[in-house]
């Protein structure tokens, strides 16, 4: 069953088929054309399909509409871009200049009727009509970034950031675009899925409202018999023949998460190196002294088999594994230089590899491996590259004692000894990472005298912190009743193995002297725990607190008692996620199918915040306490 994003792969390859549907037994050439799209359109496409793919697909040239485009005629061109004044404005333009002879208009949210009109008579002005072919509302207002993970924005996040929800002089209208903001993208995710979920919801914050301004735009959409866009909704699922969950959680739910250190490949690469949009930067410094650092970018994705493999494990697995594939393409390497030279041959000029491709079908076999062979070198290379640049942090910053304390917080274990000592020791960490330690502190223990408050706020200040993210936390607080209380994050810790394998303490590339090996122990986020309870209807008093809102019904509907647990569920973080979070609902996910109850949970968020843009929406927060 096709995922969130292999759905939304269709569509855009749909759409640079001129929005043609091709079937398998319609295979056509593809068109040659342009592609035209924003800065938001760019975003959606970049994860999903590569340059290649785009040339398969007949694009010979890929702009950004607000570029200096030169005129191209007898090519038709697709536009890929959000209805904006400005986007509108350029489009317009480009009738008057005349730059293509045919325009094919995909906009990624609906265009309003106003603009339509505008539209129109622009082309009309221009005398263009002829050549506007189509104009579609594509309805993909969304980022996927894996099969079982979305974000709503990448550029211009700030927008429906923790920050601009839960600033104090936000306005009524402010608040009212967010949400319909965020409404619209989630009523696109499930536009694309083709399915109506039922809506569960905590009251009294932004995912209710969230929640209700959804419920209410499903409602309308399938009552509408002209325009009804579920019509195929009646008889499949997008997983399953049953219908979905969607719950819709608010970020107050669980503010330690976000800033907690982390000790998955994943998290790491996205907390040390800004992961964004499945890729990564990674400055290399020079051989040469004196020379510039060179940049080498990283595409993290699914294609990569090792990055699927790998990206939830902890550091040092990850760091063995990737010993144990370079050990692995050096036999396979030199198993090809053997036969090679058994063979007379030295080079691979054409009358070598006629001379291989005669011989017997190991030696073929060998040599048509090749190619196979430099990928996996390549992808070795790469990942070498990012762990390298990982451990480098993990040993400048201490981070494995970070993650290790951390844990141990969570799991009420006692720890005041040890945190005092780690926020005064200079050696650890930075002033950022003793913020985030401390908060997370703060949060997890539901009782500290303010004595003790003040006593660690001269510490952090002394350790050269920022104490405005604080100010605002104690705030948060004191007004915030947490869900599941002191079991806020039951069976959180690690265990610690003494030795890493032969392997990768003897002649490895990662030397790892003086980082723990740490294993983390398998428990429920408070996320995870909210979607435990939902998913299976169990009984909770704190669950019943929740709407439920099912957009088929007429009237509003009381929650039924006996009704078979949801196969899939969509979880969606109103204020920002994390890859931790997510790491945690796949393991969860992956539990509930060992043990025969087959799961299948989409993660979705407003945006996915580093700690350190976190810890800034805080500071910024702290500021108008």
């Amino acid at each position: 069953m096709s995922s969130i994003r292999q759905k939304q792969i269709n569509a855009l390859k749909q759409m640079l088929n001129l929005n043609q549907v091709s079937t398998k037994s319609t295979l056509v050439e593809p068109v040659w054309k342009v592609l035209i799209y924003d800065r938001t359109g760019q975003d959606i496409i970049s994860p999903l399909i590569s340059v290649k793919e785009l040339r398969e697909l007949g694009v010979t040239l890929h702009v950004q509409l607000h570029s200096d485009r030169d005129p191209i005629p007898e090519v038709p061109a697709i536009y890929f871009c959000a209805p904006t004044e400005e986007n509108l404005g350029r489009i317009c333009q480009d009738f008057q200049r005349a730059v293509y002879d045919v325009y094919h208009l995909n906009f990624i949210c609906p265009i309003s009727r106003q603009k339509l009109e505008d539209l129109a008579s622009a082309s009309l002005q221009s005398n263009c009509v002829a050549s506007i072919h189509k104009v579609f509302d594509q309805y993909i207002n969304f980022i996927s970034l894996e099969d079982d993970l979305f974000v709503l924005k990448h550029q211009n996040s700030d927008s429906l950031s923790y920050y601009a929800i839960n600033k104090a002089d936000l306005k009524d209208t402010e608040i009212d675009d967010v949400m319909d903001t965020i409404v619209d993208s989630l009523f696109s995710v499930f536009v694309t899925t083709g399915t109506v979920p039922i809506i569960r919801s905590p009251k009294g914050n932004a995912a209710e409202m969230v929640a209700k301004k959804l419920d209410k735009k499903l409602r309308e959409n399938l009552f509408d018999a002209r325009n009804n866009l579920f019509h195929t909704d009646t008889h499949t699922g997008s997983f399953n023949f049953q219908r979905p969950l969607l719950i819709i959680l608010d970020r107050n739910v669980d503010m330690a998460t976000p800033l907690h250190h982390t000790w998955t490949y994943q998290a790491l690469t996205h907390d040390l190196l800004n992961l964004a949009l499945n890729r990564v930067i990674i400055e290399e410094s020079s051989s040469t002294g004196g020379a510039k650092a060179k940049s080498r970018p990283c595409e993290l994705n699914s294609n990569d088999k090792f990055w699927s493999t790998h990206k939830g494990s902890p550091f040092p697995t990850v760091a063995e594994a990737i010993q144990e594939e370079l050990e692995e393409y050096k036999s396979s390497e030199d198993e090809v230089k053997r036969l090679k030279t058994s063979m007379g041959i030295d080079n691979e000029d054409g009358v070598a590899l006629s001379i291989v491709s005669d011989n017997t079908a190991r030696i073929t076999s060998a040599v048509n491996s090749l190619p196979q062979l430099l990928e996996k070198k390549r992808l070795i290379d790469m990942h070498t590259t990012i762990a390298t640049a990982i451990l480098n942090f993990i040993k400048q910053r201490k981070f494995d004692t970070f993650f290790e304390l951390e844990e141990k917080i969570m799991s009420k274990a006692n720890v005041e000894k040890n945190l005092a000592d780690i926020l005064t020791d200079p050696e650890i960490g930075t002033p950022e990472d003793k913020m985030r330690l401390f908060i997370i502190y703060f949060i997890c223990t539901p009782h500290i005298s303010e004595n003790e408050y003040l006593k660690y706020e001269t510490i952090l200040q002394e350790a050269g912190c920022d104490l405005l993210p604080l100010t605002y936390i104690k705030r948060w607080k004191s007004y915030t009743k947490m869900v599941g209380g002191t079991n806020h994050y039951e069976g959180a810790g690690t265990k610690t193995v003494n030795m890493f394998s032969k392997l990768v303490s003897q002649g490895s590339s990662f030397v790892m002297e003086g980082v723990k090996n740490l294993v983390v122990k398998r428990h429920n986020l408070p996320v995870t725990r909210i979607v435990d309870h939902l998913i299976d209807f169990k009984n909770s008093p704190e669950m019943e607190e929740y709407h439920y809102l099912d957009p088929k019904q007429i009237k509003l509907t009381e929650i039924p008692r006996n009704r078979a647990p949801f196969q899939d569920a969509f979880v969606f973080i109103v204020g920002g996620g994390s890859y931790t979070e997510y790491q945690n609902l796949v393991d969860y996910a992956k539990q509930k199918t060992t043990s025969g109850s087959t799961k299948r949970i989409v993660y979705g968020a407003t945006t996915l915040n580093t700690p350190k843009q976190f810890l800034k929406q805080l500071s910024l927060l702290g500021q108008e306490s």
